[in-house]
């Protein structure tokens, strides 16, 4: 534990991307089989550890210290794993080594009687910065700054071998990865996977302002709908199939309509949606089916899904991936003609007379369930990541509103002290037949660290109460918040929410009064 310890400490407090993957590298390198393997699958999330629960550690700190004193804490430190760390008097003082490894596969067998018995002893063996450490560990809540693409570039790196190839056989891994560093390390052959079913890692675009689109050789790209939904990779073999999101995810069970009539052989890239008889359904019909652990046939008769398809990666047990892309399209289209899936659906190309016409289709796709443009070279293979130049999305502009902030939240990691999770409002006639607010969404992004300080300030001055550890403040402050849609929610009072907001400026100019009314938002909602 101690030198997983030492580097999660590293890392959150380096905020260079090389730095951090040096830090990484040296980590992989230094530490044996199987901590490495186990500390990789916590930085990149997965990590299970269902026995350990939060609960458990508020329930085993509430045994060695005051709960006032700990509450208190907790609310200035804003972060369970490291109040628990500085506030826990142990009551031993063994200093033996204590394995990464020892606590995962202990976590992994235990009965859940068991797990605080074993917290406790760990916490009392361990210094504040090993706890610190280890209830990170069990929460899952690192927040140190590394993402899995950044921790498998590590890997790449440790190896010399490309990025791609450590994420098309990432997916087909599990912790420790034992035969994965293996490989890396020169001391045993590439693991073997099934090729079939094995996840392929996306091609992705990147953003397309309005100035860029007016220098690009339009001619050399072709042209797409991009739709509302979450891109998709179907792999099947016969019966076989699965269904990865972009992040690799194996989503198969979630969505058992989808799959449960395809039988062919290819790997095919699209768009998941709820479509009803032909017609694409807006973002929040799709909502439905996310994150569903347990799908009804209520569920599956409501919400039917589909899969409009963008490319061909393989078909046949043929890469499909080195050729250009309009050859791979001729090729999607030839295999879509001669087997007609049900449920799948070719997304169409869009025919366009240069760069006014693109502009036209793009503002005319707002109030449909497309997000915007894709422009891709006809030239392009596909390629693993996101390189600069074949790709580009054309996104339809945000809508903004201006909205009144409502309540504030103390942030995670280096933002544990500064209250930078807003919840904003917007007005509707009350009940007495006054104004009132009612929250429309909540944002932690979109300002810079001063304005940070200065909206800190802000809300500890003109706090009115206080919820936990949630602040209510004074209706004062107006954001302009930009967003990409708006949808019927149940989540907020006020019956709505907006889709992806972000804080696009901090009016201190404007009065509260002159903010925006539900009403405003209500005529925008999708579908």
């Amino acid at each position: 534990m101690k030198a997983f310890a030492a580097l999660l400490d590293a890392l959150a407090y380096t905020p260079s991307r090389n730095a951090k993957l040096r830090l990484l590298q040296d980590y992989f390198r230094t530490t044996p089989d199987p901590d490495r393997g186990y500390a990789l699958a916590t930085l990149t999330g997965t990590l299970e550890l269902s026995n350990a629960k939060p609960a458990v550690i508020r329930d085993l700190v509430a045994k060695r210290a005051d709960p006032v004193l700990f509450e208190l804490s907790y609310d200035y430190v804003g972060d369970l794993a490291e109040t628990v760390a500085l506030i826990w008097q142990a009551a031993t003082s063994d200093t033996a080594a204590l394995k990464l490894s020892e606590v995962v596969t202990t976590l992994e067998t235990a009965r859940r009687a068991d797990v605080p018995r074993h917290l406790e002893a760990w916490l009392d063996r361990l210094d504040a910065e090993a706890r610190w450490a280890l209830l990170k560990l069990i929460t899952g809540a690192l927040r140190v700054g590394v993402s899995a693409r950044l921790a498998k570039t590590a890997l790449a790196a440790l190896g010399s071998v490309p990025d791609a190839e450590v994420e098309e056989l990432w997916h087909s891994l599990r912790p420790p990865y034992v035969e994965l560093f293996a490989w890396l390390d020169g001391r045993a052959p590439r693991p073997v996977i099934d090729d079939a079913l094995a996840f392929r890692p996306f091609m992705l675009a990147n953003p397309l302002e309005d100035g860029e689109a007016a220098a690009l050789d339009l001619d050399a790209y072709r042209v797409e709908w991009k739709w509302d939904g979450i891109r998709v990779q179907i792999a099947a073999r016969g019966m076989a199939k699965r269904l990865y999101s972009r992040s690799g995810d194996d989503i198969t069970e979630a969505f058992p309509d989808l799959l449960d009539g395809l039988a062919f052989d290819a790997v095919l890239d699209g768009e998941l949606l709820v479509m009803r008889d032909g017609r694409v359904a807006p973002f929040n019909d799709l909502q439905q089916r996310l994150n569903r652990k347990t799908v009804t046939p209520k569920m599956l008769r409501d919400f039917p899904v589909g899969v409009k398809l963008y490319d061909a990666l393989s078909v046949g047990g043929e890469d499909l991936r080195p050729l250009a892309f309009a050859e791979r399209r001729e090729r999607l289209e030839g295999w879509f003609a001669a087997t007609r899936p049900p449920r799948l659906e070719l997304s169409p190309l869009v025919a366009a007379a240069g760069l006014d016409d693109l502009q036209r289709l793009r503002a005319e796709a707002r109030g449909q369930p497309i997000e915007g443009l894709m422009l891709k070279r006809a030239d392009s293979p596909y390629v693993a990541g996101r390189p600069k130049g074949p790709w580009f999305k054309w996104k339809r502009d945000p809508l903004t509103v201006d909205a009144v902030l409502m309540y504030a939240q103390r942030g995670h990691g280096k933002r544990s002290s500064f209250y930078s999770d807003y919840t904003f409002g917007a007005w509707r006639t009350g009940a007495d037949g006054g104004d009132e607010l009612v929250p429309v969404g909540k944002a932690y992004f979109g300002f810079t660290d001063d304005e940070l300080k200065e909206l800190d300030r802000w809300v500890r001055n003109n706090t009115v109460n206080r919820f936990g550890p949630v602040r209510e403040v004074r209706a004062g402050l107006v954001f302009e918040v930009a967003f990409d849609g708006v949808q019927r929610s149940t989540r907020h009072k006020s019956g709505v929410a907006l889709r992806f907001p972000r804080i696009h400026r901090i009016r201190w100019d404007k009065p509260p009064n002159e903010a925006d009314r539900l009403s405003a938002l209500e005529a925008l909602i999708e579908g």
